[in-house]
């Protein structure tokens, strides 16, 4: 495993202790994180599909200028919500960094104040990754130990896990290898190593994998 250049490294919340070094480090592409996270193309759709049942509602009482005064008072707003919603994921996405160490993911989110999540692999049961065909991907994280407070991880968790929420690392811009570097970071730190410190393929977690449009 090598590690990341140091002048590219997004400041930690603290100083990493002794032995402990950044393998990995990326924020998500926000198009994605948009549409996985806030769930914008849903809205957006969802909005179009109201202004064209209250276009044709109008159109069908009294023509097209009643159709047309309806969009005039209807696109505005929905068109407010939605690029309120795409800001939101910008400032979200832009704020929001992953890092991965030889011991531990740390998950650093947050507008006013900045949140740090410490992921140990101690506490690491299972990884699944899920790709998509825009190149993104995502890794959903599944912990043992303390519950993670929902407030404190959102919005890098799944939704509606509110009883025990999961960690999700969203709209990774090259998923197959931080998913790479994860699995050879719990090789090493969970498994015994052969006599020339190489790694051999039945020692590494096995990282679940799926597909998505």
């Amino acid at each position: 495993m090598s590690e990341i250049k140091e002048e590219s490294l997004h400041p930690l919340p603290a100083p990493l202790p002794e032995g402990e070094r950044v393998l990995w480090q990326r924020s998500p592409v926000w198009q994605a994180f948009a549409r996985r996270v806030f769930h914008s193309y849903k809205i957006a759709l969802y909005f179009l599909l109201i202004i064209a049942w209250v276009a044709i509602s109008a159109g069908s009482g009294g023509g097209w200028s009643d159709a047309g005064r309806s969009l005039l008072w209807t696109i505005p707003p929905a068109l407010a919500v939605v690029l309120l919603l795409a800001f939101l994921a910008w400032l979200y996405a832009r704020t929001t960094v992953y890092t991965i160490t030889n011991k531990r993911v740390i998950v650093q989110s947050g507008l006013a104040f900045t949140t740090a999540v410490n992921l140990p692999f101690s506490k690491l049961d299972r990884a699944d990754m899920q790709t998509f065909d825009d190149g993104t991907g995502d890794i959903e994280l599944t912990m043992s130990g303390p519950r993670i407070l929902y407030s404190m991880i959102w919005p890098n968790n799944r939704l509606f896990a509110l009883k025990r929420p999961v960690p999700i690392l969203w709209a990774l811009p090259n998923p197959h290898r931080a998913a790479e570097v994860l699995g050879e970071a719990l090789a090493v730190e969970q498994q015994p190593t052969t006599e020339l410190g190489a790694i051999t393929s039945d020692q590494k977690p096995r990282l679940h994998r799926a597909t998505t449009p």
